[in-house]
């Protein structure tokens, strides 16, 4: 299953560390972390601190511990293809969170979500297309959905902007599968309810969502 991660940081600079983690499934599970910080993470922008609203009193009265967020996202998102919209950014971070964790760097690796879309779109349309045409029917649908989201800024917190990639690849199958001539009716079981330990030991942020969002009009042109 596809998964959408974003990250916050303390700053941009090359002393940055990683203070918010959420990411999102296809399904709606999502999850959502503040990150205390390890001994040696002490770079700070204040900058960066107006832009996401996360303090540092925050983070020490919020925040779990970074080697047991690492984990936690291991546990989670191993083996699945994680998509993030700043990919060299957020490999940056997420490097450094498992590496205070003491896992290995490449656990978990982050890919582009729009290179991601246009393939998505691609492997939809190819089978109803002609090869010469399935290359610019997915630009257009990727145009048209960009149009969908205009006026939707990023919230610079995790949780927020992760659902806005998640929103972003349901928009682009529906458009995509519209545009083939197949079915856009979404249609997902109940996902499975965040375990209890995840609730008490790692951090009460944990939002399970139930259903995917509802299909949108058939495919239009833009």
């Amino acid at each position: 299953m596809r998964a959408f991660i974003d990250f916050e940081a303390s700053s941009l600079g090359p002393h940055g560390y990683p203070i918010e983690v959420a990411w999102v499934f296809e399904d709606g599970r999502s999850a959502s972390f503040l990150i205390a910080p390890i001994d040696g993470w002490t770079d700070w922008n204040p900058a960066a601190e107006r832009a996401h609203g996360i303090s540092r009193a925050q983070l020490a009265r919020e925040g779990v511990a970074a080697p047991l967020v690492a984990r936690h996202l291991v546990d989670e998102l191993a083996g699945h293809q994680v998509l993030t919209s700043a990919p060299s950014w957020d490999a940056r971070w997420m490097s450094r969170l498992l590496c205070a964790g003491g896992l290995p760097p490449c656990a978990v690796r982050v890919a582009d979500t729009d290179a991601a879309l246009l393939e998505l779109a691609a492997a939809l349309l190819a089978p109803a297309l002609p090869s010469s045409q399935v290359h610019r029917a997915s630009r257009q649908i990727m145009a048209s959905a960009g149009d969908r989201f205009v006026g939707r800024r990023r919230a610079h917190r995790p949780l927020a902007d992760a659902e806005l990639e998640r929103d972003r690849w349901l928009t682009v199958c529906r458009l995509a599968r519209a545009y083939a001539g197949l079915s856009t009716d979404d249609r997902a079981a109940r996902p499975p309810a965040a375990s209890r330990e995840a609730n008490l030991f790692l951090h009460p942020r944990v939002y399970p969502r139930t259903s995917l969002d509802r299909p949108g009009a058939e495919w239009r042109a833009s």
